[in-house]
C-alpha cells in the first residue's frame, strides 16, 4: 500500500481513532491500523513513531471533540432539570446508542482495558473525564443558584454522583441495554436530585 498523495495527517488520526475505539488498544494490529489508513507499516511507523503513539495522538483527538463536546452540551444546558435530563441523557447514551454494536465512550473503553497501567494513557483518560465533570459542577452549580435544586446543594458532591452513573450508563449502552431503559434510568436518577 502506497501512501496516497492527498495526505492528512489529521484525518488520519480521526480513522485511527475509529479503530481504536471499535477494538480497542490490544485488539488493534498495525495491519487494522495500515489497512484503514491506507498506509504501509513503514510509512505508519515514519508518520506516527509506532502504534502506542498514535493511540495517544487518538485519545487526545477523541478528547478534543468528542470529550469537549459533552462538556459544551453541559456548560449551554439551561439551567432547568430537564435540561439537565436532556444533557445526561445525550452524553450517557453517546451517539451510537441505537446501533447494532455500540462503541460506547472510547474513554471509558479505554480506562477499563488499560486501567492505570499506562502513565500516559491514564493521564489523558483523566483529562478527558475532568471535561465531563467541568460541564456537570457549572450546570449543578447553576441550577442551585437558580433555585432547581435546593440551596443546600453541593455541585461537586453531586457531579461526582452524577459522573459515576453516567460511566455505567455508558457501559450498559455499550452492552446493548434498551436505549429506553437507560433513559428511564436516567430520568429517575436525574428528577430524585430536585
Amino acid at each position: 500500500m502506497a501512501r496516497p498523495r492527498a495526505f492528512d495527517e489529521e484525518t488520519a488520526v480521526d480513522q485511527a481513532t475509529e479503530v481504536f475505539w471499535r477494538k480497542g488498544y490490544h485488539a488493534t494490529s498495525t495491519r487494522d491500523l495500515g489497512e484503514a489508513l491506507e498506509l504501509n507499516p513503514s510509512s505508519l511507523y515514519r508518520t506516527f513513531g509506532d502504534k502506542h503513539r498514535l493511540f495517544l495522538r487518538a485519545l487526545d483527538h477523541y478528547r478534543a471533540t468528542e470529550s469537549t463536546d459533552g462538556c459544551q452540551r453541559f456548560r449551554n444546558a439551561p439551567p432547568t432539570i430537564d435540561a439537565l435530563v436532556e444533557a445526561v441523557t445525550a452524553v450517557a447514551l453517546g451517539g451510537d446508542a441505537q446501533a447494532a454494536d455500540p462503541a460506547g465512550c472510547f474513554v471509558i473503553n479505554t480506562a477499563a482495558e488499560l486501567g492505570s497501567t499506562d502513565p500516559e494513557v491514564s493521564r489523558r483518560t483523566e483529562t478527558a473525564f475532568d471535561l465531563t465533570r467541568t460541564g456537570l459542577v457549572d450546570l449543578l452549580t447553576r441550577l442551585r443558584d437558580s433555585g432547581e435544586l435546593p440551596s443546600e446543594a453541593d455541585p461537586a458532591a453531586l457531579t461526582d454522583l452524577l459522573f459515576t452513573l453516567i460511566l455505567g450508563w455508558r457501559l450498559r449502552a455499550r452492552a446493548g441495554h434498551d436505549p429506553k431503559d437507560i433513559r428511564r434510568s436516567i430520568e429517575h436518577a436525574t428528577r430524585h436530585l430536585a
